[in-house]
C-alpha cells in the first residue's frame, strides 16, 4: 500500500514508534493523520506537527476505539490504516500479580481485536484497508525475564496471522511490527535487567537500539511491498529460523542466555516464585 492520499489512525502516537509513524505518513503525503494516546497534550503536539487530529483515548476502550473509527470515517470521509501500537513491558514471571497479567492482555491483544472489529467493516466497504499491528521480536522468540510480555505479544502475532487469513481476500492487509530495541519510552521505563540484554543474541536489545525513525523507515518499505513480518532488527529472521529447526537446541541456548544475564543478581527469573 501507498500512504499517499490515505488516512490513518496511530495509537500511542504521542512519543516514540508511533510518533515516528505518524510523522513519516504525513511525509509521505497521508490526507489525515489521527494521533491517539492517553496523553492529551503528547497527542496534541504530534496531531499539531503533522496537521492531524489528536485524540485522548486508553487503547482498551472497546467503546472508545469504536468511537474513534467512526468519528475518523466522518471527518475524514475513510479509514484506510489503523496503527494499533500501544504497549508497555513489566519484570515477572508466573508469580505475577493477576491483575497485571490481565492489563496487559488488554493492551497488548484485546486492542488489536478492538481495532480490527471496529475498522474492518469499513475498510472492506471502502475496497480495503491495512492493519498494522506493533508486536515485538518477543513475540517471535521470546523475552527474558517477562513471562508476560513473551505471552502477550506471541498472541498478537497468532491474531495477525489469523487476521490475514481471513480477511486477506476482502481487500485487508496485515503486518506485525516485530523489533528488538527502540530507542523509546518503553525502552528507558523497562525494568533494569530487561534493558541489560543488550549483546545477547536474540534478546530484546541484543543486536542494537534503533531509533523510532530508522524504524519507521522499515515499516514504510514493508507496507509498500505488503510484507506480514516487519523486522527492523534482520537478525531476528536467523533467530526464528534457528528456533524452527531445532527448538530445544534454542532452548537450551536462551537457558545459557538467561544465566549470564543474571549472573550478577542474587535471584534468577525462577527465584522469583521459588524464593
Amino acid at each position: 500500500m501507498q500512504i499517499k492520499d490515505k488516512v490513518a489512525i496511530v495509537t500511542g502516537g504521542g512519543s516514540g514508534i508511533g510518533e515516528a509513524l505518524a510523522k513519516r505518513f504525513h511525509d509521505e503525503g497521508a490526507s489525515g493523520v489521527v494521533v491517539v494516546d492517553r496523553d492529551k497534550s503528547n497527542a496534541e503536539r504530534v496531531a499539531q506537527t503533522v496537521g492531524g487530529t489528536a485524540v485522548e483515548l486508553d487503547v482498551t476502550d472497546e467503546g472508545g476505539i469504536t468511537d474513534l473509527v467512526n468519528q475518523t470515517i466522518k471527518d475524514y470521509g475513510s479509514l484506510d490504516i489503523f496503527v494499533s501500537n500501544a504497549g508497555y513491558v513489566t519484570q515477572g514471571g508466573v508469580e505475577a500479580d493477576n491483575e497485571e497479567i490481565q492489563r496487559m492482555w488488554e493492551v497488548h491483544v484485546m486492542s488489536h481485536i478492538y481495532a480490527a472489529r471496529a475498522s474492518i467493516p469499513a475498510m472492506v466497504a471502502n475496497g480495503g484497508g491495512y492493519l498494522l499491528n506493533t508486536a515485538s521480536a518477543a513475540g517471535l522468540l521470546t523475552q527474558l525475564g517477562s513471562m508476560q510480555y513473551s505471552i502477550t505479544k506471541a498472541a498478537a502475532v497468532s491474531l495477525g496471522e489469523f487476521l490475514a487469513i481471513t480477511y486477506g481476500e476482502r481487500g485487508i492487509r496485515v503486518s506485525m511490527l516485530c523489533p528488538q530495541a527502540v530507542e523509546t519510552n518503553i525502552l528507558s521505563n523497562s525494568p533494569d535487567r530487561l534493558d541489560q540484554d543488550r549483546g545477547t543474541p536474540g534478546s530484546a536489545a541484543g543486536d542494537g537500539v534503533l531509533t523510532a525513525e530508522q524504524l519507521a523507515d522499515t515499516v514504510i518499505d514493508c507496507m509498500t511491498e505488503e510484507r506480514f513480518l516487519v523486522l527492523p532488527h534482520p537478525e531476528v529472521q536467523t533467530y526464528r529460523e534457528r528456533k524452527a529447526n531445532d527448538v530445544d537446541r534454542w532452548i537450551s541456548g536462551m537457558q545459557r542466555f538467561q544465566s549470564q544475564l543474571f549472573s550478577e543478581s542474587d535471584f534468577a527469573p525462577a527465584d522469583w516464585l521459588l524464593s
